[in-house]
């Protein structure tokens, strides 16, 4: 029930999967530490919150039972960090009544501190009075208090410890181990992270418009409250720079974006030119001039193409819209008929969802996706029918991840070219790399597509004919591929990639002065996203990687 959270690849993707689940039930069928994993993940629904807490106090009291006070309060410390201050004053609650706060987080005094600072004091929430059922409680407690301030010796218990240590972040990890050292936690605060949920894309941004000194407060603003989570969860940049003008409050940030009405994203498509976009896109049909990055329209919604446009990585709503066509056009979903008549008797509407849209912030965007495929269809512009709403959503969560890891890859590029030539992993070969993002390069066999990433030397060294290479990042689940499969899938990409981004290029960004020159390609790497979407049988993998490099030559094969 965790792992398709946990695949999430943003706060919005996050808060929409929660829409289309029953999050109360699931909550409440989760085991305590899942819960509090799930809970870290961004903000948990209104609905199930009140289940969350009790499933994170519960785990406070058995963690401190089973493991003894010092290794729990590092879970205890994951807790404050990836909680909001609403879902923090439950837990307090819920533990005194049950007459458990002093005996958990009341002998944690890094916890009680990190507590304090967020305004939050053990005083402020008195424990009920003694009952009778507390006196063979704490007979209880009391022998299994003797056992866990020991070495864990119980092999149970020693396993469950060692399991959920693998799932926390590095830094927990760590503290762990210096328990386990020491077996009390150093005097020394150890440095946790100060808010565990996933808004580094978001900071990034706000770093250049609201100046760093923003950040400290932003983050306090986001944590300070559930709804703040959620808001800035599903409205991105935007709605956090909202949060922070109005500062922290979500009704006013509300306000604020609503008075900036969004350019409307309309999807049209068409088979008779790729190159051709949603609205507007076909402006890099042939880069008659440089990308300028432009400001996304505020008050996007999650559900809307804008909210994916991230100009820092050279993703400005040009690009995202003309590769979302791309990647419609191309995929293998189920469509609906392409005989208009049928479709009109079956058109959709914004305010009657399908079963299973209901709250999903895309179902906008499909219906306008709908109507524009049947315009195109009239107008003989498109030869195939739209996806069925299942089969769109999904490609549309396939592109966001697809992005996601492309802007990852990005950064690195960006960090190794900073380092030493000798140092650097990608970027060995060249003196002074330029990094260009999304290039339109042109082959009269392909037509114009768009590069990934471009590297090109730069400065006295480039010479009239610089050295030049090519990425093409793929977020291809690869893991359920048998060996065959594996090879076939892979040996297509590598030769796609060097069909289109591989040999010699017309590259058609001004810019670069290279427009009419044929440029020869030095090296084309495909970089697949690993980790999860890896196969695990790593002999398999080797084998396929040398396949790929014995049958295309040029390509080199990357997992990262």
């Amino acid at each position: 029930m965790l792992a398709p959270f946990l695949a999430c690849t943003s706060p919005a993707e996050f808060v929409e999967l929660q829409n289309r689940v029953d999050m109360p039930r699931l909550v409440k069928e989760l085991e305590d530490w899942s819960a509090v994993r799930l809970g870290a993940l961004g903000p948990v629904r209104e609905d199930a919150a009140e289940a969350l807490n009790r499933k994170r106090a519960s785990f406070l009291v058995t963690s401190t039972e089973k493991y003894g006070v010092a290794r729990a309060e590092v879970f205890a410390l994951f807790i404050l960090h990836s909680a909001f201050d609403d879902d923090l004053k439950q837990v307090l609650l819920l533990l005194a009544r049950d007459k458990r706060l002093a005996e958990t987080l009341g002998q944690m005094g890094a916890v009680r501190e990190g507590l304090e600072q967020r305004g939050l004091k053990l005083s402020d929430h008195l424990e009920r009075g003694e009952k009778s059922s507390d006196v063979a409680r704490g007979l209880g407690r009391a022998a299994r208090d003797f056992l866990s301030s020991s070495p864990l010796s119980n092999g149970a218990a020693y396993l469950e410890l060692s399991a959920q240590r693998g799932q926390l972040p590095v830094p927990y990890q760590q503290a762990l181990d210096a328990v386990e050292r020491a077996r009390y936690l150093s005097e020394d605060r150890l440095q946790m992270p100060e808010l565990r949920l996933k808004l580094a894309e978001v900071v990034k941004h706000l770093e250049a418009r609201l100046g760093v000194d923003a950040m400290g407060g932003l983050a306090r603003y986001i944590q300070a409250r559930r709804e703040a989570g959620r808001f800035v969860a599903v409205g991105g940049v935007d709605a956090a720079a909202a949060l922070y003008e109005a500062r922290g409050d979500v009704p006013r940030a509300r306000a604020w974006l609503s008075r900036a009405k969004p350019e409307r994203v309309v999807p049209t498509s068409t088979r008779a030119g790729v190159g051709k976009s949603l609205g507007g896109a076909a402006s890099l049909a042939d880069e008659a001039a440089d990308p300028t990055p432009k400001r996304a329209g505020a008050g996007k919604s999650p559900g809307d193409v804008a909210s994916l446009v991230d100009e820092a990585v050279g993703l400005t709503r040009e690009v995202v819209e003309a590769r979302l066509v791309q990647v419609e056009l191309e995929s293998p979903g189920p469509r609906l008929s392409g005989d208009v008549a049928v479709l009109e008797k079956q058109r959709p509407s914004f305010g009657a969802p399908l079963p299973g849209a209901q709250g999903n912030p895309r179902w906008s965007e499909y219906v306008a996706y709908y109507e524009n495929r049947i315009a195109e269809l009239k107008q003989g512009k498109a030869v195939e029918g739209p996806l069925r709403w299942e089969a769109y959503e999904r490609m549309r969560g396939l592109f966001a991840r697809g992005l996601g890891f492309e802007r990852f890859m990005v950064e690195l590029l960006r960090a190794d070219a900073a380092l030493p030539r000798a140092l650097r992993r990608f970027l060995g070969d060249f003196v002074r790399p330029r990094i260009e993002t999304y290039v339109g390069v042109w082959k009269p066999e392909t037509g114009l597509r768009f590069a990934d990433v471009l590297i090109i030397e730069e400065g006295e060294l480039a010479g009239s004919l610089p050295r030049v290479e090519t990425f093409s990042f793929k977020s291809r689940d690869l893991k359920p591929l048998k060996r065959n499969a594996l090879e076939a899938q892979m040996k297509a990409d590598a030769s796609e990639a060097l069909r289109y981004y591989g040999e010699t290029l017309d590259i058609r960004r001004p810019s670069l002065n290279l427009r009419d020159k044929p440029t020869q390609v030095h090296r084309v790497r495909l970089v697949y996203e690993g980790g999860a979407l890896k196969p695990k049988d790593t002999d398999m993998l080797r084998s396929a990687v040398n396949k790929v490099k014995a049958d295309v030559e040029g390509v080199e094969v990357l997992f990262q």
